[in-house]
């Protein structure tokens, strides 16, 4: 990463930027990240990795963008608006996992990296190829100041597989899998609650381990809910709060969003709801 540029009256308005791929219905990838933004009252910008053909119901069709153009989004970004901190999503490919990994060599050092490992849509569709998730944990996941895997995300991360036939949540499960998350290189882990018995996120960077309780809304909607989250985690360090504050953040304005979700719109999980008006 580069050196960072001094702050002046220019970017008192923190500038976030999501790295992340389009939903054509608006609930999900950079269409819920900018939502995110803004709610939290932050700039929110976007490098497209991928064009989804997707709705409530499923993903029909995926594009993915050239490697070069994924990098020249972030130098555009990066040139002349800055960046506090940056999100992370849908990768998809090896090409776009190497084409992100040289884009984050012209961000500034000491900007935080939130990264959303996607890799299943709501629906079920898949967003990261198989081949792609060796190079995910090896040249992307390093950088990453929090990582906010689910729990098959994180079975995966951590070189296992996650069949559907692992409990939701057996005794000390979540933290060991954040501990060998953590192991391979990001600096703290946010295991989130939603595939859990629970719905409480797991925190851990190292040291004690901490619980984030929240409500479980089964009459909400939750499309999108993984890449709200992360959003306002990064929206949240962009501000100076640290990491497990951010966390706190995220996971109790997520669960409302969930809680306030869009059930009208479409005919599967409608979408999350975070800035709160119907």
């Amino acid at each position: 990463m580069s050196d960072p540029q001094p702050a002046t009256s220019q970017n008192s308005v923190r500038r976030v930027l999501s790295i992340a791929g389009s939903d054509s219905g608006g609930g999900a990838g950079i269409q819920a990240d900018l939502k995110a933004f803004a709610a939290c009252g932050v700039h929110g910008m976007t490098a497209i990795t991928a064009v989804t053909a997707q709705n409530t119901v499923g993903v029909t069709a995926i594009h993915h963008i050239p490697p070069e153009v994924i990098v020249a989004q972030v130098a555009a970004v990066i040139d002349d608006i800055g960046v506090d901190a940056i999100k992370i999503g849908m990768l998809g490919t090896v090409a776009t996992i190497d084409a992100v990994r040289e884009a984050l060599e012209l961000v500034p050092s000491g900007v935080p990296v939130v990264l959303d490992p996607v890799m299943v849509a709501e629906s079920g569709a898949t967003l990261l190829e198989p081949a792609a998730r060796v190079a995910l944990v090896e040249r992307v996941l390093p950088l990453a100041t929090v990582v906010t895997p689910n729990l098959p995300e994180a079975w995966v991360i951590a070189g296992g597989g996650w069949t559907g036939e692992h409990e939701r949540d057996a005794g000390g499960e979540a933290l060991g899998l954040a501990a060998a998350i953590r192991a391979l290189g990001a600096s703290a882990v946010v295991l989130t609650g939603g595939h859990r018995e629970v719905a409480v996120d797991l925190f851990y960077d190292g040291g004690d381990p901490v619980e984030i309780p929240g409500e479980r809304y089964p009459d909400g909607a939750a499309h999108g809910s993984g890449c709200t989250h992360s959003s306002i985690l990064a929206a949240r360090l962009a501000v100076g709060d640290d990491p497990l504050t951010a966390a706190r953040v995220a996971k109790q304005r997520t669960a409302q969003a969930i809680a306030h979700g869009l059930r009208g719109i479409g005919r599967g999980p409608g979408p999350v709801n975070v800035l709160g008006r119907a």
